[in-house]
């Protein structure tokens, strides 16, 4: 079956400074997938996390390691193995704990297993054997010095609830309906880019024991035929010889189809990197769209106070022209009233005068 995930969180993914063991420096630059992985052929477990093609974390749980949790978003653990120190930040407490009980009980599976090895070792051992080979039933393995329970502090304790929310002006419904739209988009690839790496994560996994295999098969295939070669130049074949060259016959027959069948697996994984490659660059052009909106909403939105305070200046300009129309006005009438009772006046005068 290989190795297959038994359980996985999210969470942002730290290693200690080589050079001063002491700080923290980050590999992932937000928050990936971290996966615990079996592998029910050599009843390991493994720690595994990619951020894009490239593993971060691959690091095997044996009975020596210890996680420790420094505070309540953070936990870490030592790998000897890989030389370093891993940290995790998780965006709850309860993430962190459900991580934590896993590592737990993964690890004390992985004690189990060790033993039951052990046990059956010994018992397949004959007394010649335990002395000629004795040193040799407790090799030195990466599982007998991994893990030191060494704890690291970080100087800065790990918060992921500083991320702050600031939101959106409202603005046109034509370009807050665009960026929905991209909006949506860029979710719905997000989403399928997880699924593809996690099904990348699983099939990169078996890729090597696959390969192990290819070869070890074709080893086996080309020893398969030196023999039919070698039995067909002896003479005198017998029914049994015949018999047995069929056999070897079908077997090569059953191992070249078992090649062919994984060198198709192996080309359907190349295109599912593929695959995830083009998401992944159809996701940056998305985000890259949605930023131009954004920044062109800004714009707009400048654009529209500016607007707005021409607009209100123009209305106090125009209601100061207004009042002073008034006054105008006002004082027209005032010397139209004037002229009208001069008029009558004279009027008056001229009459007399010819009276």
């Amino acid at each position: 079956m290989g190795e297959q995930p038994i359980f996985s969180s999210r969470a942002h993914v730290f290693q200690i400074d080589p050079s001063t063991k002491k700080n923290w420096v980050p590999t992932s630059k937000h928050a990936v997938t971290v996966s615990y992985f079996y592998d029910s052929t050599r009843t390991v477990y493994r720690i595994i996390s990619l951020d894009g093609a490239k593993a971060i974390i691959n690091s095997t749980i044996t009975p020596n390691m210890t996680f420790t949790k420094t505070s309540h978003k953070f936990g870490q653990w030592a790998d000897s193995r890989a030389n370093t120190v891993y940290g995790l930040g998780f965006s709850s407490e309860a993430h962190l704990s459900k991580f934590a009980d896993k590592f737990a009980e993964f690890k004390e599976a992985a004690r189990l297993a060790k033993e039951r090895s052990q046990e059956k070792m010994e018992l397949t051992s004959t007394p010649s054997q335990e002395s000629a080979t004795g040193d040799l039933q407790s090799p030195v393995t990466p599982e007998n010095i991994n893990g030191t329970n060494e704890r690291v502090t970080p100087d800065t304790a790990f918060n992921t609830e500083s991320r702050a929310e600031t939101n959106a002006v409202p603005f046109p419904h034509s370009s807050t309906s665009i960026t929905k739209h991209w909006e949506a988009e860029l979710a719905a690839l997000k989403g399928n880019n997880a699924k593809l790496t996690a099904a990348l994560l699983e099939s990169t996994a078996n890729v090597k024991q696959w390969k192990q295999q290819l070869a070890a098969y074709q080893d086996e295939a080309e020893r398969l035929h030196r023999r039919v070669t070698e039995l067909e130049c002896v003479s005198g074949q017998t029914a049994g010889v015949k018999t047995q060259k069929t056999e070897l016959n079908q077997t090569i027959e059953e191992l070249e189809a078992e090649l062919k069948a994984r060198e198709e697996e192996l080309e359907n994984l190349k295109e599912e990197v593929e695959k995830a490659s083009q998401l992944q660059t159809q996701k940056d052009s998305l985000a890259q769209k949605l930023q131009e909106t954004e920044r062109r909403n800004a714009e707009l939105e400048s654009q529209l106070q500016d607007l707005e305070q021409r607009l209100e200046t123009g209305q106090l300009e125009s209601e100061s022209f207004r009042k002073s129309l008034r006054s105008l006005l006002e004082l027209l009438d005032g010397k139209i009233f004037e002229l009208s009772e001069l008029r009558d006046s004279l009027a008056k005068l001229m009459e007399d005068d010819s009276s």
